[in-house]
């Protein structure tokens, strides 16, 4: 599902150490000169560290260049220039940690270009590399967890980074004040770490659980030397709009924030981690800028074609069958394909908030779906671009086959209707429910880029007496409604997860809170025994079962009016990058790929000049950029 991780983890927050709560400068930091630390001893994770870990049942990535080939970035890869990248929306708030923080704008600029984890994962085989740490430990039992952190790893204001930033971490996603209690649950499962030293750090889980390495080792760090003045409600405040200091190649400085405008990433020439074989290619722009256009997709799209920016993301079928050929497509000066790799689909559709009338009755519910007639709307406005999703899990071996697609059936949904007691309809054609009198009346709110997706379905429930209003809102007024449960229905999208982690958005403790990923109020008693279970498998064959079985149950609730679902990204471009021969990760799989592993190819960018000014034509790309799905097939 969208809220948390792909590769990354989207949870990833960090804690109050106490404090007085006294205010912090929220100026952006400025580098100071620290000298290495010569007085730590190897033992305790100083240098000459590296010699001891194996003795000490440490274990490490160990770099094999036929496995890890340009998946790290390509050596001709060059530093310079800036991308220039337009989104639809501006972050609810800059922070990455608590509460509005879970965008998957976060997630994949600030949080992945500002950020680092303990630990990362290798981008095709996902095994566990160096971040912040060089070394890393696993008890017998899987319940102790020992890192070494890199004494070279510094803050962007020059501190080390030390094992009191992964406490102070832990304890702000701790910290119910940050509104996100998620964070509690996942982090919950860990006793407080321990600092066994200036690099050392160990922490314990309470339980074995087969994803507790994963999520601890990889969540984003943020630092003690500030946060140890701060409580979960100041952290709030005082990172709604500034970034608090970060460890990841790129600064946003103060003045680079234009709230609701844009903001502007500038690589660190201090990157402490600049040489090493993860990094050396990637983060190849000097500058990165994002800037927002709301509710406008069409002067997003005009703005691209006039180079305003560089890069573009097509997410409508009809722009991309009837819009996308022009001179500069013709000519080869702008490059459009579909990009196929393995990332998960997501979900996406209709949801439900089965806390109120009327969708706290299923059959309505399910009258819904069977009036939403998505195989005509993907003929008829999608150009069959799209396949029907019926799952949290689609198009991924968790999926439950045997889930209802509800295919379009208004005859059933009448059937639904009568049985809920919708029998007559009042004078404006709208049906009432035979007792109460009550109009089956009700409200969706969206941005005004979506009408062109909801208007049909308006039309297919109103033929049948459904009376669903539309109401425009803007993206941010609209996610803070859901998040405190204040709507009927809403047209929303999760990114999906490698590992699924139903947990975060099917706990039934989590039915009646704000601010998590359970929108729907799904309770569930079974669901809650197998989400315990889940957590405690190791045995791959039996969590898929378990995800299935997770997956069937929530159809049988359809929360959800599941939508439509694709496999690929349409992207576009203008002809002056160069990038691996993969093109985009074999599962972030997106254009924000674009942002870690692209360079400006200066003879690239000559070329289109000189094409563009004397009208010559560049060569054309094939449409269909299918490097994963080879691999895949040679990889078997």
């Amino acid at each position: 599902m969208k809220n948390t991780l792909l590769i990354f983890i989207t949870l990833m927050f960090i804690s109050c150490g106490g404090g007085d709560n006294k205010s912090v400068s929220k100026k952006t930091p400025q580098p100071i000169r620290t000298n290495k630390d010569l007085t730590t001893s190897a033992e305790d994770g100083g240098y000459g560290f590296e010699d001891l870990a194996s003795g000490l049942g440490y274990q490490t990535y160990k770099w094999d260049k036929k496995i890890d080939k340009t998946y790290f970035g390509d050596p001709k890869a060059k530093k310079g220039g800036t991308l220039n990248y337009i989104h639809s929306l501006f972050p609810r708030t800059m922070r990455v940690i608590g509460q509005n923080s879970s965008q998957v704008l976060n997630s994949r600029t600030i949080e992945a270009l500002c950020y680092e984890g303990l630990l990362g994962q290798h981008p095709t085989t996902l095994d566990f590399i160096p971040r912040l740490a060089s070394h890393w430990l696993i008890s017998e039992d899987k319940m102790l967890f020992k890192f070494r952190i890199n004494p070279d790893a510094r803050w962007w204001d020059g501190n080390p980074v030390t094992a009191e930033d992964v406490i102070a971490t832990w304890d702000l996603r701790m910290d119910e004040t940050i509104l996100s209690p998620s964070e509690q649950i996942a982090y919950g499962k860990f006793e407080r770490p321990i600092a066994e030293s200036q690099y050392i750090v160990s922490v314990k889980a309470k339980s074995v659980n087969w994803r507790n390495f994963l999520y601890f080792s990889t969540m984003a760090l943020h630092p003690n030397h500030i946060l140890k003045d701060l409580d979960g409600t100041a952290f709030l405040e005082e990172y709604t709009f500034s970034v608090i200091p970060g460890t990841g190649p790129y600064i946003i400085n103060e003045n680079n924030i234009k709230n609701q405008e844009s903001y502007t990433f500038d690589r660190r020439d201090d990157y402490w981690d600049k040489d090493s074989p993860f990094n050396r290619y990637k983060f190849n722009f000097d500058r990165v800028k994002v800037s927002a256009i709301k509710d406008n997709d069409a002067l997003q799209y005009e703005k691209f074609k006039k180079r305003e920016q560089d890069i573009f993301n097509v997410n409508r079928s009809r722009r991309w069958i009837e819009e996308t050929d022009f001179e500069a497509t013709q000519k080869g000066w702008m490059k459009k394909q579909r990009v196929f790799s393995e990332k998960p689909a997501g979900t996406s559709g209709y949801y439900f908030n089965m806390r109120e009338w009327p969708f706290d009755d299923k059959r309505v519910r399910y009258a819904f779906c069977y009036l939403y007639d998505r195989e005509k709307m993907n003929r008829e406005m999608y150009y069959n671009e799209y396949g029907m999703m019926n799952s949290l899990y689609s198009g991924t071996v968790y999926e439950n086959q045997n889930n209802n697609p509800f295919k379009y059936n208004p005859e059933k949904a009448i059937e639904l209707l009568n049985e809920a007691g919708y029998t007559q309809r009042n004078k404006n054609g709208w049906l009432v429910h035979e007792k109460t009198g009550k109009v089956l009346s009700f409200e969706i709110v969206i941005q005004k880029t979506s009408e062109y997706m909801v208007t049909p379905v308006q039309q297919m429930l109103k033929e049948y007496g459904l009376d669903m209003q539309i109401k425009f809102m803007d993206y941010n007024t609209m996610i803070k409604n859901v998040n405190a449960r204040k709507f009927n229905v809403c047209s929303l999208a999760y990114s999906g997860l490698i590992y699924p982690n139903p947990e975060g958005s099917l706990r039934s403790e989590l039915a009646d809170q704000n601010d998590n990923n359970n929108v729907w109020g799904f309770k569930s008693d079974r669901v809650d025994e197998l989400l315990d279970e889940y957590d405690i498998c190791f045995d791959q064959k039996r969590r898929i079962e378990i995800i299935q079985e997770i997956d069937g149950l929530f159809s049988d609730a359809h929360p959800i009016a599941f939508s439509i679902a694709r496999n690929y990204s349409r992207m576009m471009w203008w002809d002056k990058f160069g990038y691996p021969e993969w093109m985009l990760s074999r599962y972030v799989g997106e254009f924000w790929d674009a942002f870690y592993y692209w360079w400006i190819d200066d003879a690239k960018e000559k070329t289109l000049e000189l094409a563009m000014e004397q009208e010559n034509k560049l060569p054309l790309l094939p449409i269909d950029m299918k490097y994963w799905p080879k691999y895949l097939l040679e990889n078997k």
